[in-house]
């Protein structure tokens, strides 16, 4: 307990005595502080001592109030009278004075405590006494540590930092996540994750509410996530931590929300996708090869071609033949007069999966609108991408159906098929809405398998003849 000079003193409380209750309330508030205070009279007597400075350096109320300083009890002889001059000086002094010095605890060991005193004044508001509060340097230290790095957090650190109240709502937002999540620090505050991420949500909000009841996962966690920005959706990809935020004030551990720490590492990310995609894709040719080199037939070696190339590629796939002169090997491309002709000579089955089927040789030619993309890839003597527009279904279904592709095609990606100078035909790859579009790398890769699969074709034609 807080305890008062005895002995005929009295305490400098202001005009005339509190009561009973005032004088434990003083004393319950002077307990419950987080940093030691004592209070000293005008002529240097201690007359309060809080629970908090028995703490730290061992000595009781009852033995520090009466005392006169700290000589001889809370502090080194040779060091006294510096203490002395500097506490004595704070009643002087306008506003607060900050010191560091170390005092003596009750069993000989040394604290170096920082002290901040501050005169009192009395109703003629001359100094009647003055009051130090202290603590252990190393817990001010610690405390202005954490100050500063939360400072640093939320200024000038390179990685988002976002608080999220217990509503999974952003109450406070660096400036790195201000700038990822395309918005300013303020105009996040409050609103709720799905108006600001537009796919991926559920995962964060997910991550974000286990925190919240169960604590913080034991690694960092990478969540690919689609962000509303003002020039457009953007597909990024976050490698995130979380903590849980608890108020250090509460007796039982009450959360205050999560703090979700993230990095940018979508290039990172997709720089180690492409790596794995194109060796993947490198060892299916290899395999392919080595499947195809067993097969007697050079057109069967075509479809095992057709097979390993579909594997994390495409949905189905088709192989059109060039109808005419060409078809004999007798013509060149400079020799074409009438418009081009394609024939199936294979497709994988548009229902169940399974391997690539051939088709009779002597197939009628398909008949293709103008302007379809096998066509025009004969043509250009070149690839050819294209995808249906617009997200309805029955549109996407009529698309596939007028350039006579299996049911469920969004995605298509044409490849000419070139031996000895000549076009033999065109392998199509068809990707479902599970899937994205083409892209410039995939045109890569089919014209790799277009090139095997127009050999084995050529060699067919030949040991035909």
């Amino acid at each position: 307990m807080s305890a008062s000079r005895r002995s005929g003193a009295t305490d400098e409380l202001g005009p005339g005595e509190p009561g009973r209750d005032g004088a434990d309330l003083l004393a319950a508030l002077l307990d419950g502080m987080d940093a030691a205070l004592c209070a000293f009279d005008a002529d240097g007597v201690v007359t309060h001592w809080n629970r908090e400075a028995e703490r730290i350096l061992g000595w009781s109320a009852a033995e520090a109030v009466g005392r006169r300083g700290f000589s001889g009890w809370a502090v080194r002889s040779a060091d006294a009278d510096e203490v002395e001059a500097r506490l004595m000086a704070a009643m002087r002094a306008p506003g607060r004075q900050v010191h560091e010095f170390a005092l003596l605890t009750k069993d000989g060991g040394r604290v170096l405590v920082r002290t901040q005193s501050a005169a009192v004044r009395g109703p003629d508001g001359k100094p009647a006494g003055l009051y130090c509060a202290f603590s252990e340097v190393h817990t001010q230290i610690d405390l202005e540590r954490s100050i500063a790095l939360s400072e640093a957090l939320f200024e000038d650190a390179s990685w988002g930092v976002v608080l999220v109240d217990a509503d999974l709502r952003p109450a406070v937002v660096n400036v790195h996540a201000a700038r990822a999540l395309g918005s300013g620090r303020t105009a996040l505050l409050g609103r709720p994750l799905g108006e600001l991420i537009s796919q991926g949500v559920e995962e964060l909000e997910s991550a974000l509410a286990h925190v919240l009841a169960e604590g913080p996962p034991p690694a960092p966690a990478e969540l690919w996530v689609t962000v509303r920005l003002p020039e457009g959706d953007s597909r990024r990809c976050w490698r995130s931590g979380f903590v849980r935020l608890a108020s250090p004030l509460a007796e039982e551990p009450v959360p205050l929300g999560v703090g979700w720490l993230f990095q940018d590492i979508t290039d990172a990310k997709q720089t180690e996708q492409e790596a794995a995609q194109l060796r993947f894709r490198a060892n299916q040719l290899h395999r392919a090869a080595r499947a195809a080199a067993e097969c007697e037939d050079p057109a069967e070696a075509a479809t095992v071609h057709l097979d390993f190339a579909l594997a994390g590629f495409a949905d189905h796939a088709l192989i059109d033949l060039v109808v005419g002169d060409e078809q004999d090997g007798r013509g060149a491309d400079g020799d074409r007069t009438g418009p081009v002709r394609l024939a199936r000579a294979a497709s994988t089955p548009s229902g169940a999966p399974g391997p690539s089927l051939l088709v009779s040789r002597t197939s009628l030619p398909v008949r293709y609108l103008e302007g379809h993309p096998a066509l025009q890839c004969v043509e250009r003597i070149g690839s050819v991408r294209a995808s249906a527009s617009g997200r309805d279904a029955a549109k996407t279904r009529e698309w596939a159906e007028a350039r006579q592709w299996p049911e469920g095609t969004v995605h298509a990606l044409c490849a000419v098929l070139r031996s000895r100078a000549r076009t033999l035909g065109v392998v199509t790859f068809l990707r479902g809405p599970s899937r994205t579009q083409f892209e410039r790398a995939d045109a890569t890769y089919a014209e790799s398998v277009a090139a095997r699969i127009a050999g084995t074709i050529d060699l067919a034609r030949v040991l035909d003849r």
